[in-house]
Parts: structure tokens; C-alpha cells; sequence
């Protein structure tokens, strides 16, 4: 299985962005699905995580009051709104999951790293002033 991030790109501060995680083979409800992004010369950070036992958990209290993940069902896609965006949030953003069924979000952002084992190949935002 193989996970698909999408709409990533070029955006001036202030605006926003829509990026899509999805994977065909799979329905993504049924499953956590975490959102993750690196900067250049960055360590990965955790942004969010959605589960169908959960909800939404947010990894970072900085990002939660701009960013937020939900669950398309009509086009199996899990995505993360991003919204008054500036330069620091520059970066290549990646989804994953571990694909196990009915499984919680894990908790922290280490733990998530740890634990999904699939990763999109990552959509880039760049965020110019």
C-alpha cells in the first residue's frame, strides 16, 4: 500500500493551502493517519492525527489554531487545511499510518514516528513574505 500526498505548492504569507493524503487500495477511515512535515536541516514534526475511534489529536499546540485535519469520505482522502500561512512553515509535509485496523492515534509525535511504517513520498509548501 502506498500513501499519496497532494496540493502542496507556491503560496504568499497569509494564504493557504488544502493538502490531500490518500491511497487507493485502501478506506482511510479505518485507519490513524498522521500529518508530518520537515524543514531543510529540521528534525520531523508531528502536526496531527485522525482516527474513526479518536477524532482528531493535535501534536502541536503552536499549529492547532491554523491548522486543521479532517476526513473526506466521498473521495477517501484525509486532509490537513492550512491557513494563514508564513515562511516558517516552509517544508515538505508527509502522511502515514501504520495501517492497522481501528487503531488510536498515538500520542505523542515520537511515538507516531516510531509506529507508522508507511509514508507518502511528501508534498511540498513553500511559503514566501
Amino acid at each position: 500500500a502506498r500513501l499519496v500526498e497532494s496540493g502542496g505548492g507556491l503560496v504568499q504569507s497569509g494564504g493557504s493551502l488544502r493538502l490531500s493524503c490518500t491511497a487507493s487500495e485502501y478506506h482511510l477511515d479505518d485507519y490513524s493517519i498522521g500529518w508530518f512535515r520537515q524543514a531543510p536541516g529540521k528534525e520531523r514534526e508531528g502536526i496531527s492525527c485522525i482516527s474513526i475511534r479518536d477524532g482528531p489529536t493535535y501534536y502541536s499546540d503552536s499549529l492547532k489554531d491554523r491548522f486543521t485535519i479532517g476526513s473526506d469520505k466521498s473521495d477517501n482522502t484525509i486532509y490537513l487545511q492550512m491557513n494563514n500561512l508564513g515562511p516558517k512553515d516552509t517544508a515538505l509535509y508527509y502522511c502515514a499510518t501504520d495501517f492497522m485496523v481501528g487503531a488510536h492515534c498515538p500520542a505523542t509525535t515520537t511515538i507516531a514516528i516510531e509506529n507508522f511504517d508507511s509514508w507518502g513520498q511528501g508534498t511540498q509548501v513553500t511559503v514566501y513574505s
